[in-house]
């Protein structure tokens, strides 16, 4: 891709290569640690010094801390003067006790094994203090209108299913005065080269190991290869393929669903079954715990639309879910707005607190998807869901 962001687009792709080195690893231990405990279980509870609850009960990994801290790390050398948001605080890491030093102490040997050997060697108050300043320059002015270069980023989205060995994925985003411009996202388990009608669940894992990289930049197109090489490849032979446009023109009959079905207490589950049996879909379809994989097979073509109506008026989505991911299906032809048909607005902080939801289709029948999902609200009877 030959863009006014050819250096931003470089060091994000070697940013999330580095981070996705960081998690197969992590992964690959903690599923192995994971076996040889059940194997040796004998009725007592157990517990792992790489994995952490947050205080919203979402688990947090080694990988998560490390590959934060990693990312800004990179993302400051290239460019001091951009701001940076990402999602998790240093907070457990600085626990005074042995689960705090011990939780830090393995952060910090997974960025030593996994980083080049010329990288700067970090210490423990340094990893604290890289993933905190994403925290510290977290406050809502730092993505509004008025602000300058923000680097988005979600160290693993869908920590709960990177957790068992299943889909999950890294996201790194670029926006000016909020608005997206650039994305990177890996997905170390999805295949680059699935296709419609192909459909891809959270335990559906790439049988290359490849993974799949996909990046844009607004106005440029989307595009997907492989994340790591092939055997006997050079970076020259990596295949790149620009994604087709292929959300333009399509009829309601063309729509493909992805979701998460069951998976989170967020949702009305029942609203979005309903949507699709009102527009002839089938469902689930694609059916993935994290956004972000949701967005990577909107992008892909293997899905087309998703609805997410949260059981609150007050529930709203994070930015490190969605900034620059959704870029990608917008540059394939998606629109994407909230159920009350705003766009998505990435102005104000760490939470999309102007938006309700998500409505994402093919530009053509985006606003069919949408007076589908309203009219299903009530019918239910969920009238309390909608903007009055």
């Amino acid at each position: 891709m030959d863009s006014p962001y050819r250096l931003e687009l470089s060091v994000a792709i070697g940013a999330v290569q580095a981070a996705a080195q960081i998690a197969r690893t992590v992964q690959a231990a903690h599923l192995s640690s994971s076996s040889s405990s059940s194997q040796q279980q004998t009725g007592s509870s157990s517990s792992s010094n790489d994995t952490h609850i947050k205080e919203d009960l979402s688990p947090v990994t080694v990988a998560d801390f490390a590959i934060q801290a990693m990312l800004t790390a990179k993302l400051r050398e290239a460019f001091a003067s951009d701001g940076v948001v990402g999602e998790e605080s240093a907070a457990a890491l600085r626990e005074i006790g042995s689960d705090g030093a011990a939780l830090l102490a393995a952060v910090v040997n997974v960025i030593s094994r996994c980083t080049d050997s010329d990288a700067p060697v970090l210490d423990g108050e340094a990893v604290c203090e890289l993933i905190d300043y994403g925290v510290a320059d977290a406050d809502p002015e730092i993505t509004g209108a008025d602000a300058g270069r923000v680097w988005v980023f979600d160290p693993i989205d869908g920590t709960r299913a990177f957790l068992r060995g299943e889909q999950y994925a890294i996201n790194v985003a670029l926006l000016e005065g909020g608005r997206q411009i650039l994305t990177v996202v890996g997905c170390p388990l999805l295949s680059a080269d699935a296709a419609a009608p192909a459909t891809v669940a959270d335990g559906d894992v790439d049988p290359s190991g490849r993974g799949c990289l996909l990046f844009a930049v607004r106005g440029y197109g989307a595009y997907a290869r492989p994340l790591l090489l092939g055997p006997g490849q050079g970076e020259e032979e990596r295949e790149t393929r620009r994604l087709a446009r292929h959300a333009d023109g399509v009829s309601v009959d063309g729509l493909r669903s992805v979701t998460c079905w069951k998976h989170l207490d967020s949702g009305v589950d029942e609203a979005h079954e309903a949507v699709a049996q009102r527009l002839g879909l089938s469902f689930p379809g694609c059916d993935l715990l994290g956004w972000v994989p949701r967005w990577a097979v909107l992008a892909l073509g293997l899905a087309n639309v998703t609805v997410w109506v949260y059981k609150k008026r007050s529930r709203h989505g994070k930015i490190w879910d969605h900034a620059g991911a959704m870029l990608l299906f917008e540059e394939v032809g998606g629109l994407i707005t909230d159920v009350d048909g705003r766009d998505i607005d990435l102005t104000k902080g760490r939470k999309l607190t102007a938006n309700f939801g998500f409505v994402a289709a093919p530009r053509s029948v985006h606003h069919i998807v949408l007076k589908a999902v309203r009219d299903t609200l009530r019918a239910q009877g969920k009238q309390k869901l909608l903007q009055q």
